[in-house]
């Protein structure tokens, strides 16, 4: 998601919210919590992944990416070669360009699938980001009743995981909605308003992408990682009301809270584990992100974090994605990258080729 104006919005909602209320080669059944039928994980494989949603609008402004040894090199084939095994893609619905739009994702998604990269498709359901502080409906669906929202967004969903089957693409998870701290589809789908109406909007988003790709693990997300206050209100309401997912996904960007990184991953370790206990579910850090040019200080913070996933109850921690890191030279205005101003990475990413 978009980082401008997040660290207001994200204050703004927690405390919004709060006034409202070792590694074994082997597969682990995780017990659905509402359906009560069993999720396949694959624990073999620690995901180490990118969200690199930007590269193609970078690539058409000319921006070039470099190795470590300054060759120019194709952003997702240095992915993979510093230490990724999977890529996240979001989906805007009817965006104002072509980026994030379904043609957009489809080929970023074939150049994944092509190196052999795991795909994570992250559904945002707006025309635009969607974030804590929004969830703006897409335009075609702004005076939607919540019936004809759900069918919009199960045909949306349905639609792009049918295209994206069509030429051969199976992604691994598939994400209902992005950093549903509130809800979706605002106010329909807005939590702290209308928790069943949310509740029904992620499982008509879990059936859809499992009428599609059966095998896929649905992931709901919601940001703030270290906020186990924000993660037992969302889910406790999730599951009261009756919503499927399969795997919790979290963001964790210690430049948003307080006590610096080692006390967020602290909270986000404690966090982890307790979604893990309460809810019988899996967990996956699908955002994360630090200063680029503190890379020594991102690097303790990736590594300390990556040990504490691999280190959840269980083996149940699946993996950590680094949001945008190939952003660089203030593009977007966004600092959070991990590549220098000459396009190289820089030493923060280091830890994603440990195995």
């Amino acid at each position: 998601m978009h980082k401008i104006s997040k660290w207001f919005n994200h204050t703004l909602l927690a405390t919004s919210i709060l006034l409202l209320a070792c590694k074994p080669n082997v597969e682990t059944k995780i017990v659905d919590p509402v359906i009560q039928t069993p999720v396949v994980t694959d624990t073999t494989t620690f995901i180490k992944g990118a969200d690199i949603g930007w590269v193609t609008e970078m690539e058409s402004n000319g921006i070039k990416f470099y190795n470590k040894n300054g060759t120019q090199t194709e952003c997702f084939a240095l992915m993979k070669e510093i230490g990724m095994n999977a890529i996240r893609i979001r989906v805007w619905v009817n965006p104002a360009t072509r980026w994030n739009g379904a043609a957009d994702v489809i080929e970023k998604a074939l150049r994944a699938k092509n190196l052999g990269l795991k795909i994570l498709i992250d559904f945002h359901y707006s025309d635009n980001w969607a974030d804590p502080g929004k969830q703006i409906k897409p335009a075609a669906w702004a005076n939607a009743s919540i019936s004809v929202l759900k069918d919009s967004l199960k045909n949306h969903t349905i639609n792009i995981l049918t295209q994206l089957k069509n030429v051969g693409v199976t992604p691994e998870w598939v994400q209902i909605g992005n950093e549903t701290d509130d809800g979706i589809l605002w106010p329909d789908g807005k939590a702290s308003i209308n928790m069943v109406n949310f509740a029904q909007l992620i499982s008509t988003g879990y059936d859809a992408s499992k009428s599609v790709f059966p095998g896929s693990k649905v992931i709901v997300h919601v940001s703030n990682g270290w906020n186990n206050t924000l993660f037992r209100w969302i889910f406790d309401g999730l599951k009261n009301n009756g919503a499927k997912w399969d795997i919790i996904g979290m963001s964790l960007y210690p430049t948003y809270a307080s006590g610096g990184w080692q006390v967020t991953n602290n909270q986000c370790f404690s966090n982890m584990n307790d979604m893990v206990a309460r809810y019988n579910t899996p967990v996956m850090v699908v955002e994360i992100g630090m200063p680029w040019d503190n890379p020594t200080e991102a690097k303790l913070f990736i590594q300390d974090l990556i040990t504490k996933v691999k280190a959840v109850t269980g083996n149940n921690g699946l993996g950590v994605f680094y949001w945008e890191p190939e952003s660089y030279n203030n593009w977007q205005s966004y600092n959070l990258g991990a590549f220098d101003n000459s396009g190289r990475p820089t030493i923060a990413l280091d830890p994603f080729l440990n195995k």
